[in-house]
């Protein structure tokens, strides 16, 4: 661990070197002398002399270099059978008459926009356009319930509203405008503007203070990028809150600009020109940092995807994105890789396609299996790459640094500690627990460049939701352990840590052992409740398509892989077969929701849920008596 080890030490004994060098890769319109502001801790700053705008950053400075005519973006949709890409001066070109709508609308600089598109070009125009102006925006996943997006809407009190007519999806058409109407009679703050791309699959009907995006843009005066400190809000991005209550993330200009050009070089290899697919939605975190501002911070390629790149029948979407985009590597969640094993366990679909410009397949967004893993592995022949992060840090804590110093690679960890987290794992007394005990993960502030430096409006729910369980330490939520080479094991939210007996046990190990089986497509363990013992396990698979074992015979098998692999003291003793497992829209299983109906609690449906049937499915086995 050379460079990487040099870099890491650095990041943490000297934090301001490392990191004002990092900062010369931004070009600032006032350069910052500084790094950390810690004056006001535990609430830290970057760069707080820093002046810069990130859409210049993100376009402007590389037209100015003479890359104007290089692919800034590519836009490939299969559900409107449309492929268009942009260079960087035909990008910055749309973003700055948008911006110059917006201007026209009244929006300047501090002013928050909402943005609820989908995964289209006007999606990122729109984001960009708000970066120009000096405003921030809060993007909300297209297709949110109404109460959901009214809550945003009266927390972040936005000028303007920025959405389409509709989104589409292989089976159907969501129409947002009744959506958005609805949303605005349920909020007490009235924007005074809505602009609305109409789209000819479903057009919205125009209120008086509604506006077409062609009527907004027409006569648009270009904006130029305004400056604005470094410690300026770049934009609100909501994650949910244990009260209801969602939690606007705060990013700020100058620490996320300058933490995301870092990554893409040092974690993923990207370099300017390469190609780069994020697999995700510009609603969540992943989205915005790398589908939308990482790879066009460093002058690369990005591909927005509208479409669901997996699925049955065509489980060979992803390659043939890769393919005929020339994608150097991917990003996106393991479930998308098991949901092509399920319906192409042998992966004959890639045979349809040329892969050879492909090197990296990057996995995050929920725990990666061993048996997922090793399934990638070998079809693909490329390293596959683990990684661990929140929507709060905007960026990896934990990864395998592949453009820094390659690691050797361990399933079922996402390796190692990034520059700038400084990881640890405590007790519940806060004490540092050796290496491989199981404790909870958290960091020591400060937390780097680019992480949350609060929640939107409230510093102190900020403190106290992340910062008061252990002093001086920000607290992840996720459980894990440390192993003797300082690999990261990440297990799964503390909260899916089960108690057998008075034993403390992680449901994301009892996974690893189900989803190793050579029937199981994927998985999920819950803990529910025992009158005896407290908890125990419950197990539900999805079997890979053309398995033949009976219930029965893979119920033996399993049960006996768990007290193999983890021991009697789990107790697990119950599986299912399911037909498909309850997720959200970006992917992630619905363990939480699982566990309050196995409960006996009235769960209701979240609005986020890719498919409510799924989970009606469920309820009848969840609630069977353990």
């Amino acid at each position: 661990m050379g460079a990487y080890e040099d870099s890491h030490r650095r990041s943490l004994t000297d934090p301001e070197g490392f990191w004002l060098e990092a900062a010369g890769a931004i070009s600032w319109t006032r350069p910052p002398t500084r790094a950390l502001d810690d004056s006001a801790a535990p609430i830290y700053r970057w760069f707080p002399d820093g002046e810069l705008n990130t859409s210049y950053n993100a376009l402007d400075r590389h037209i100015e270099a003479g890359l104007g005519d290089r692919t800034a973006l590519i836009y490939d949709s299969p559900v409107t059978g449309t492929t268009r890409s942009y260079t960087y001066t035909e990008l910055r070109d749309e973003v700055a008459v948008f911006a110059g709508a917006l201007r026209g609308l009244g929006v300047g600089v501090g002013d928050r926009v909402i943005v609820y598109l989908p995964m289209i070009p006007e999606a990122v125009i729109t984001m960009l356009a708000c970066a120009r102006l000096g405003a921030v925006h809060s993007v909300v996943f297209g297709g949110f319930a109404p109460k959901e997006l009214a809550a945003r809407i009266d927390d972040a009190t936005p000028k303007v509203i920025v959405a389409a007519s509709c989104g589409i999806e292989p089976t159907r058409v969501v129409e947002y405008k009744p959506i958005i109407d609805t949303a605005l009679e349920l909020s007490a703050h009235q924007p005074e503007w809505t602009v609305v791309l109409q789209r000819e699959q479903a057009l919205g009907k125009l209120g008086e203070r509604d506006l077409s995006w062609e009527s907004a843009i027409s006569g648009a005066i270009p904006a130029d990028p305004v400056p604005v400190a470094a410690t300026d809000p770049l934009y609100v991005l909501y994650t949910s809150g244990t009260t209801g209550k969602p939690k606007g993330v705060v990013r700020d200009n100058g620490g996320h600009a300058v933490a995301l050009a870092w990554t893409m070089g040092a974690v993923y290899d990207i370099k300017p020109g390469d190609v780069w697919w994020t697999a995700s939605d510009v609603g969540w975190v992943v989205g915005h940092s790398y589908i939308v501002y990482a790879p066009l911070l460093i002058g690369a390629t990005t591909v927005l995807y509208e479409g669901k790149p997996v699925g049955t029948p065509d489980a060979g979407a992803f390659w043939r994105v890769i393919s005929e985009h020339r994608v150097k590597a991917l990003f996106t969640a393991p479930t998308a890789l098991r949901a092509i094993k399920k319906v192409d366990p042998e992966a004959r679909e890639l045979s349809k396609y040329r892969l050879d410009g492909f090197k990296t397949l990057f996995l995050a967004g929920e725990r990666l299996d061993p048996e997922t893993y090793r399934w990638a592995h070998d079809k693909l022949g490329v390293p596959v790459v683990d990684h661990w992060w929140q929507t709060e840090t905007g960026w990896p804590i934990v990864a395998n640094p592949r453009g820094l110093e390659p690691l050797p690679v361990k399933p079922g960890s996402a390796t190692v500690p990034l520059p700038g987290w400084d990881v640890q794992v405590l007790d519940g007394a806060g004490s540092r627990l050796p290496a491989g005990e199981e404790g909870s993960i958290a960091i020591k502030l400060p937390l780097p460049p680019g992480a949350l430096p609060t929640l939107w409006g409230d510093d102190q729910r900020y403190i106290d939701n992340y910062l008061s369980r252990y002093d001086g330490y920000y607290l992840t939520g996720d459980s894990g352990y440390v192993d003797a080479d300082g690999y990261v094991f990440v297990m799964g939210r503390t909260d899916d840590v089960i108690n057998v007996a008075g034993h403390r046990l992680s449901t994301g190990s009892m996974e690893a052992v189900l989803a190793a089986h050579p029937a199981v497509a994927e998985c999920a363990v819950i803990g529910v409740h025992d009158a005896l013992k407290g908890q125990l396990p419950r197990g539900l698979v999805v079997l890979k398509a053309g398995t033949t074992i009976s219930p029965e015979a893979l119920q033996a098998e399993l049960v006996a892989a768990v007290r193999r692999d983890i021991g009697p003291v789990a107790a697990f003793r119950e599986v299912a077969v399911v037909d498909a497992l309850p997720k959200t829209r970006s992917g992630k299983i619905l363990r939480k929701t699982m566990r309050g109906i196995a409960d006996g609690r009235d769960e209701p449906v979240p609005s986020t849920i890719e498919d409510a049937g799924v989970l009606d499915a469920l309820r009848p086995i969840l609630r069977h008596d353990s």
